[in-house]
């Protein structure tokens, strides 16, 4: 649900010390500032789909920082895309935020997000990690990597993700379904690797190694692994990274039966998926939702994307949590995220034509 703003109309009393305090921040600012411009900042729209508890700390601090108060409804990629949509013009949303590429991109091609000019933004998110028009920035990251069953499987048997359709693997791998943007995301950077055809053919041969009917999230990938029921699976770092850093000793057990492999270290790198957002075509509040964004790529922002969920941060510099250093360096696949984005519907009908449900 949207949280409002402080209650309006103010009182008279209240409205006369708004006046004045507005006229205060514009003389501090050395009357660069219009009335209407500090008054566009008190409040920034967010549609997210974003739903980790962490993220909380950075909004808070987001607030201290600025003054800007965030109103955030929070919900899956898609109604909130459809939302948009149906809103048009009219949208209270000020910026978007997701958790893959693909849906971002989709919101981009549905005419959703407008482009940002921002230098601070363009320094401090590589441009594999950015929309090349600016519509939408990459503020954390994910490696979509292998874990193999310590003592069932090697690791060089996960080396690519070329090798997970290999005949030798039949009855071995588990994975999401085709409905899972995470691997629409994957098979579109097959495509961009590989083309229609042996993507196709990849697909046909991964679906042949299956060892039960895709279902689950990634999180459970990991632990039918573990269980014994695959010996390889696929899934995103950070999920791997919160059951070893888990509360509970389950969770941590299940983590210490497996082995991370980042696929493709040998040729283009493993493949690599973000958060990340942009400001809508709507947006009333433009020059706060550009401020948020900047605000997302600083190295206070970056830590806490590192700490609190497990994520790569995507500047220069910035460490990621130990846990995720203990999993090792790797190289990632320096494709732009867009280009895979924008591979995913075509990805989807050839993942549904190879059997992968």
């Amino acid at each position: 649900m949207l949280r409002t703003p402080s209650p309006s109309p103010f009182s008279p009393l209240t409205r006369r010390r708004a006046v004045i305090a507005g006229g205060f921040a514009i003389a501090a600012l050395g009357g660069t500032v219009s009335r209407h411009a500090v008054a566009q900042e008190r409040v920034l729209n967010l549609y997210s789909s974003r739903h980790y508890s962490t993220d909380q700390a950075l909004y808070d601090n987001f607030t201290r920082q600025t003054g800007i108060r965030i109103n955030r409804i929070e919900a899956d990629a898609d109604p909130l895309i459809e939302r948009m949509r149906a809103e048009g013009a009219n949208s209270p949303a000020d910026l978007f935020i997701s958790v893959d590429a693909g849906r971002i991109e989709r919101a981009r091609a549905a005419g959703l997000l407008q482009p940002v000019a921002s230098r601070v933004l363009d320094a401090a998110v590589p441009a594999h990690l950015r929309d090349p028009q600016g519509h939408w920035f990459g503020f954390s990251k994910r490696a979509r990597i292998a874990v193999v069953a310590k003592g069932r499987a090697a690791p060089e048997e996960a080396a690519s993700y070329e090798a997970l359709a290999a005949p030798r693997l039949k009855g071995r791998v588990v994975i999401r379904s085709s409905t899972n943007v995470y691997n629409q995301s994957l098979t579109g950077a097959m495509l961009a690797a590989h083309g229609d055809a042996k993507t196709e053919a990849w697909c046909r041969g991964l679906v042949a190694n299956f060892a039960r009917p895709p279902r689950g999230g990634d999180s459970d990938q990991i632990k039918a692994v573990a269980a014994g029921e695959a010996d390889i699976g696929v899934c995103n770092t950070y999920y791997l990274a919160n059951l070893i850093r888990s509360r509970s000793e389950a969770d941590r057990a299940v983590a210490a039966k497996v082995v991370a492999v980042f696929p493709n270290q040998q040729d283009r790198g493993t493949h690599i998926n973000i958060s990340g957002g942009g400001v809508t075509a709507s947006a009333r509040n433009r020059e706060a939702a550009i401020r948020f964004l900047e605000y997302l790529v600083s190295p206070e922002a970056q830590a806490y994307f590192a700490d609190g969920n497990s994520e790569y941060p995507v500047v220069e510099g910035v460490k990621p949590s130990s846990v995720l250093a203990d999993l090792g360096a790797f190289r990632e696949d320096p494709l732009n995220a867009q280009v895979y984005a924008a591979n995913n519907a075509r990805a989807l009908q050839i993942m549904d034509r190879a059997g992968w449900k």
